[in-house]
């Protein structure tokens, strides 16, 4: 069972109690209330994931492994998403499902300039049957995030997302479907952890509650309570969570946990004690495709596989195509102005360390004058490749893949002492073997900072070395140090480095810092330098997933 470690959520239960007499209120059962005809014959049931689409709406660079080389090629853009989601109705009439995992509208600068507002007509024209939240949904405030996702023509679904004043759910809990006398149920899960992954502002008049016993009573009396056949966990907590709820009693009715969150390309799903888990990677480069055959109502097999969303192979559909082409015409010549160039690829990825990263700590720490940077390991952000010798253009909606948020920066001073502790705690939030203290799934990024660390040893002595400015850190020096205002959080607090001393909030902002030092340095060269290393995961870890043999491609 996961708990939730931080006590954070301390009106829980209080929800609970509230609505433990609405659960069939909080379910979308009532177009099938009545029972089910008598299953009969031999049928196959698709279901379609999205995952963390982050605003992305037209094709882009994207990242592969292939025989161990890192390979680029273009992929995704809703307009073919489209064409791929009707070639599968078409191949399935009647009996296939099309849902989008979360974080939808943060992540590109288009959508970030509309508020998310220019998602909403190119998704409503994808057709989902259900959506669920993701730990960005929150990014505009909540009644945006209710506004968004109540216009897509789509029912959103969460079980544990709550008004703070009325403590009344902010969407129903469950969709049902059913199809030749099976009865589906799916339930929603966003991250009870956003108001601390994401700047606390932003969640101001949620609740969130956890995985927990309360949450398994839940599932269960959804499952017994509607006839539900198969069940259907759709969370956005990310892989490792996802697998311990799989493995746990909480999952005892749960059949498939549809994963999203950290981005993962899982393309055989992960058979856990009670539940497969999965996961349809990112930015709509890949399409989750889930076939279930029945036999006279039984479950007697699946397949799955990622669909590669290859522009060549799914031509874009003109009306979607258009309706993106409307909603971004606004802000397009702003969004395509060329801030600078790059003359080695720039991507993410990487749990350790990546070039995309480690030029943006760069221009922070370039533009403070601090000996240290920080920034946390985002997963998104597509990369920008260099061709046929020639460096490569950054844009402006290059700028916001990267950087969606542009914040203030902010710089102070820490003892060694506390900075020590802090990347302690760090390495075990990006590689706990536990999952339940897993946050996030990235290690921070920094600059100025050589680290060397073995996620094997034990919690809290797993560094090696520790330097600043070439030096081994010392207990009682004083460093200055540099992060982007995470709006909400305690003045104090530089990605979770608590205890900050002598805070000044700069009146620049993180893109004023990225935008000058891509305007100094032109063309840039970002590459791996080694400022934080693991022998044990190699110069290249794409991913760690504890007791499996997943590998990232």
């Amino acid at each position: 069972m996961i708990n939730d470690r931080r006590g954070i959520w301390r009106r829980a239960f209080l929800v609970v109690t509230m609505l433990s007499m609405t659960l069939s209120m909080t379910s979308m059962a009532a177009p099938h209330a009545a029972a089910p005809q008598a299953p009969q014959g031999k049928f196959t049931v698709t279901i379609l994931q999205v995952a963390d689409l982050h605003g992305q709406t037209k094709p882009h660079t994207e990242l592969f492994i292939e025989n161990g080389k890192i390979v680029f090629r273009e992929v995704g853009g809703l307009a073919h998403i489209k064409t791929l989601i009707e070639q599968e109705r078409a191949a399935n009439p009647g009996h296939t499902i099309v849902l989008d995992g979360g974080d939808l509208f943060m992540g590109d600068g288009y959508s970030a300039k509309s508020r998310g507002e220019s998602m909403i007509e190119p998704i409503k024209l994808l057709g989902y049957d259900f959506i669920v939240p993701g730990n960005w949904a929150v990014v505009y405030g909540k009644e945006q995030m209710i506004k968004l996702e109540t216009s897509m023509s789509a029912n959103p679904i969460v079980e544990n997302m709550y008004h703070a004043d009325t403590l009344q759910p902010i969407y129903p809990a469950t969709w049902i479907k059913d199809i030749d006398g099976v009865r589906f149920g799916f339930m929603g899960f966003n991250d009870p952890d956003v108001p601390l992954r994401q700047n606390p502002q932003m969640s101001e008049g949620l609740e969130f509650t956890n995985v927990d016993a309360r949450f398994k009573n839940r599932v269960d009396a959804f499952v017994n309570g509607n006839g539900i056949d198969v069940m259907f966990l759709v969370s956005h907590i990310g892989v490792f969570k996802q697998i311990g709820i799989a493995d746990s009693p909480i999952a005892e009715n749960i059949d498939y946990v549809l994963g999203n969150d950290t981005h993962e390309r899982i393309r055989v799903p992960f058979a856990r004690r009670n539940a497969k888990v999965t996961e349809p990677g990112a930015f709509g480069s890949f399409v989750g495709k889930l076939e279930l055959d029945f036999v006279d109502g039984k479950l007697v097999g699946d397949r799955y596989e990622l669909l590669e969303v290859d522009p060549t192979r799914y031509p874009a559909d003109a009306g979607v195509q258009a309706a993106i082409e409307r909603a971004e015409a606004p802000f397009r010549d702003d969004m395509e102005r060329v801030i600078g160039h790059t003359s080695t690829p720039i991507y993410r990825y990487m749990t350790v360390e990546s070039p995309m990263d480690n030029m943006i700590t760069d221009a922070i720490r370039w533009k403070t004058g601090t000996q240290i940077a920080l920034s946390n390991g985002f997963r998104y952000g597509n990369p920008i490749v260099p061709e046929n010798g020639k460096p490569a253009p950054i844009t402006m909606a290059n700028l916001f893949n990267m950087l969606p948020l542009n914040t203030q920066l902010k710089t102070g001073r820490i003892s060694g002492a506390r900075l020590k502790a802090w990347m302690e705690n760090e390495i075990n939030n990006a590689f706990s073997p536990d999952p339940s203290q897993r946050f996030g799934g990235y290690l921070v990024r920094f600059s100025g900072m050589e680290l060397r660390f073995e996620p094997s040893r034990p919690r809290g002595d797993r560094i090696l070395s520790l330097k600043v400015g070439g030096k081994p850190v010392s207990a009682d020096a004083s460093y200055t140090i540099a992060a982007p205002v995470q709006t909400g959080a305690p003045e104090h607090s530089f990605n979770r480095l608590p205890n900050v001393e002598d805070v000044n909030i700069r009146e620049y902002r993180l893109h004023d810092a990225l935008t000058g030092y891509l305007a100094e340095f032109d063309p840039v060269a970002p590459k791996l330098d080694g400022r934080a290393l693991s022998q044990e995961l190699g110069t290249e870890s794409f991913s760690t997933i504890p007791g499996t043999n997943y590998q990232f491609r």
